[in-house]
């Protein structure tokens, strides 16, 4: 955000939302006769802010995985995630998902499971972990994503969601990208 004070200086506010809420004001000299003295100031500034920044964009990405329980298996990666949560997000507007343990739990023993999504950030862990045991009883893929907070958005919801079911309907448009997901996740299993 830049806000005008005179007409020879700008103040830019930059912030950023981290645990310890980093906050700077960078002054920017608008008069070309203080630019050529400042110029060098201010490059320099900017130069270590932004490595700043990019340290503290590598520590939370480290967080994130380090949050990740060595219990959740199979993880996907990435790209699988990206398309898991596109596909959840979908099925949402389909009507073809439940969310929670609770209700993926249901539609497991009712049989109506195409698959099942769980968070691996999950605190603590142990109340997923019959997922994967009834999952393989009724031969329903599952897989883990890194965080509970993208599922819930993917899932249409402004809470995290440790779990979530995507369920059949023989008249669906997803029944391919369903199938294609399926496919992904058995390659992880084996």
């Amino acid at each position: 955000m830049i806000v005008s004070i005179t007409t020879s200086v700008s103040i830019v506010w930059v912030s950023m939302a981290t645990p310890t809420q980093l906050s700077r004001w960078v002054y920017v000299e608008k008069d070309p006769e203080k630019i050529a003295t400042g110029k060098m100031w201010l490059s320099l500034e900017l130069k270590g802010f932004i490595e700043g920044l990019a340290k503290i964009k590598d520590f939370l990405q480290f967080e994130a995985m380090s949050s990740v329980h060595p219990k959740a298996f199979p993880l996907a990666d990435a790209i699988l995630t990206q398309q898991i949560l596109d596909l959840v997000q979908q099925a949402s507007h389909y009507k073809q998902l439940k969310k929670g343990a609770n209700e993926a739990t249901k539609t497991l023993n009712r049989g109506i499971s195409e698959f099942i999504v769980m968070a691996a950030d999950t605190e603590p862990i142990e109340i997923l972990l019959h997922l994967p045991l009834l999952c393989e009883d009724k031969n329903v893929p599952y897989v883990f994503v890194a965080s509970k907070i993208a599922l819930g958005r993917a899932c249409g919801v402004t809470r995290p969601v440790i779990s979530a079911s995507i369920t059949t309907n023989e008249a669906s448009d997803l029944k391919s990208q369903i199938q294609t997901i399926k496919n992904s996740i058995e390659k992880l299993l084996v």
